[in-house]
């Protein structure tokens, strides 16, 4: 069953917490992408100086962020990789959750392919186990990019669904690749689920 909006409407941490076990979808043409959400962060806002928004920064890049929640916020990193996150609590409170890994469940050819340019019976055992591990790669895989900036996700191209009732324990700890953040860098805004193979760095 496809999350409402309304599941995104609710506390960052909260969402970032219960998006564990979802299970994201991508429409390409018609070919179906799908994994299960192994690993979030949550990103807080104006109080937050990890985040884009601290402080009321308000960007063309960040607009987003201040948006209707339940939509897809997605920048640029490095010069080579997009982020997908997701647009939480309400309207002009600009807080959100970075996917940060993912565990392939279908259309897993089509996700090598779009990584690596070849099928996944040819990916060495590196390649595997790098498919979705991590957020640039994830939307690589998934070939999320700046055109679904802003996308709902409760729409068709790109959305979540309920996935399987299942048992996990769900660890909680520090972000990454967020040294000048200061204390913010300290804050266990990192989620990810025990002992799953595809969480990007345990």
């Amino acid at each position: 069953m496809k999350l409402d909006k309304n599941f995104y409407m609710r506390d960052t941490l909260i969402v970032a917490k219960e998006l564990l076990g979802k299970i994201l979808v991508r429409n390409v043409d018609g070919k179906l992408l799908k994994g299960k959400i192994v690993e979030t962060e949550a990103y807080l806002g104006l109080k937050d100086k990890a985040a884009h928004s601290y402080g009321g920064r308000r960007t063309k890049r960040v607009e987003t962020m201040y948006g209707e929640p339940g939509r897809a916020y997605v920048y640029f990193i490095y010069g080579m990789y997009y982020c997908f996150n997701i647009v939480t609590k309400e309207k002009g409170i600009p807080e959100a959750v970075l996917i940060r890994a993912i565990e392939p469940l279908e259309g897993i050819d089509e996700m090598a392919k779009n990584r690596f340019g070849k099928p996944y019976g040819q990916l060495n055992k590196y390649q595997r186990e790098n498919l979705t591990n991590g957020p640039g790669k994830l939307s690589m895989a998934f070939n999320i990019d700046k055109t679904l900036d802003k996308e709902k996700l409760w729409g068709n191209k790109l959305y979540l669904e309920e996935g399987i009732c299942e048992d996990f324990n769900i660890i909680e700890t520090t972000r990454i690749g967020i040294d000048y953040a200061e204390e913010a860098k300290y804050f266990p805004y990192r989620f990810y689920i025990e002992g799953n193979p595809h969480v990007s760095k345990l």
